[in-house]
């Protein structure tokens, strides 16, 4: 085996830390009682001090780098690179941001062991399991063919920290960017058993979202299926925004039924439900800024229906400045742009 690839445990080095200092803290509560309530209310104060966030974690990760390391991976917020522009929101289906993969020898057992706690934090508890299986089909494990970015200074104004790798780019950026979820675009895809998936994409972890949408398109009628269903899809990668005059594909959400809308809902739902909560809410507040989904499209594509059963691969969801475009054809591929100003452009 490659030494190289060995990874530490999933967050194990700050998680068991902080466990730690958890439950020394508790413990220290019940013996300061015993002590008096002036020791009693220090270790009171010691045991609220809140749980570490990403943002804090990438501070962290940011103050344990060399000078050599910095000069890396760490950018000025609008570093520009020369094929792929504003560096910081690009976005791809399968790169690497820097050269330095995240399971090389680059990055210390510590530093590794925060990225993870960092993206941990960054996906919400109930789909953690389910993002480290994509991790680890598409890429033998986390931090594999992967590497992280990071662009401003953390702790001092605006920053953002990036991982990107194959099927995912996430971004966290503490409110950093402007007008935007997620911290800008971003990416997310899996490849569970091969490249050409079968019809019912056994073991991909992101299938139940097209399940949920095509859940949807059975409720339609005849002449809404009419307008929903659409010959030929755009680019998956064309996702910038359109803006409230754009011309979008399929059925305006705004014809269809309260139940049909509530059904929409739900698709919704499963579609941020990878990330955390305030991200969550952070993409529908932008999205109902722009007139919530009554001011968008969704639209399913004939083309590429594996085994042509009529449930639909390939589906997009766009409004003026909301694009969720999803390819499951011949795997997962989605990508996601969401802001609440149609202005932001999209450097992919």
């Amino acid at each position: 085996m490659n030494d190289r690839r060995i990874v530490t445990p999933a967050s194990r080095v700050p998680r068991r830390d902080f466990l730690l200092r958890t439950g020394q803290a508790a413990a220290g509560v019940g013996a300061a009682l015993l002590a008096g309530p002036q020791f009693a209310r220090a270790a009171t104060a010691e045991a609220a001090k809140p749980a570490p966030t990403p943002e804090s974690l990438v501070k962290l990760l940011y103050e344990s780098f060399t000078p050599g390391q910095k000069e890396k991976v760490c950018f000025a917020w609008d570093h520009e690179d020369d094929s792929r522009g504003l560096l910081r929101t690009y976005v791809n289906p399968n790169w690497m941001i820097t050269e330095q993969e995240l399971n090389g020898e680059f990055y210390t057992a510590d530093q590794r062991a925060l990225v993870r706690a960092i993206v941990e934090g960054m996906i919400s508890p109930e789909f953690n399991e389910r993002f480290y299986k994509q991790q680890k089909d598409d890429s033998g494990a986390f931090g594999n063919d992967a590497a992280i970015a990071l662009f401003g200074v953390p702790g001092s104004g605006k920053f953002e920290f990036v991982l990107s790798g194959r099927h995912t780019t996430l971004r966290c950026d503490g409110d950093s960017a402007e007008h935007v979820a997620f911290g800008g675009p971003i990416f997310y895809g899996h490849a569970a058993e091969g490249f050409d998936e079968k019809p019912d994409h056994p073991g991909n972890v992101y299938w139940p979202q097209a399940v949920e949408a095509n859940k949807l398109y059975e409720m339609l009628d005849g002449k809404q299926r009419n307008l929903a269903l659409v010959e030929t899809a755009p680019y998956e990668g064309d996702v910038q925004f359109r803006g409230a005059a754009g011309e979008f594909d399929g059925i305006p959400v705004a014809e269809l039924s309260a139940d049909q809308q509530g059904r929409l809902q739900e698709v919704l739902k499963k579609l941020v439900e990878p990330y955390r909560q305030s991200d969550r809410d952070e993409a529908i507040a932008c999205l109902k800024k722009q007139g919530g989904l009554a001011a968008c499209n969704l639209s399913f594509y004939k083309e590429d229906d594996i085994g042509e059963d009529g449930v639909w691969d390939i589906w997009r969801l766009e409004g003026p400045s909301f694009v969720w475009h999803y390819r499951g054809a011949p795997h997962v591929h989605v990508w996601v742009n969401v802001a609440d100003d149609a202005s932001v452009k999209l450097n992919a």
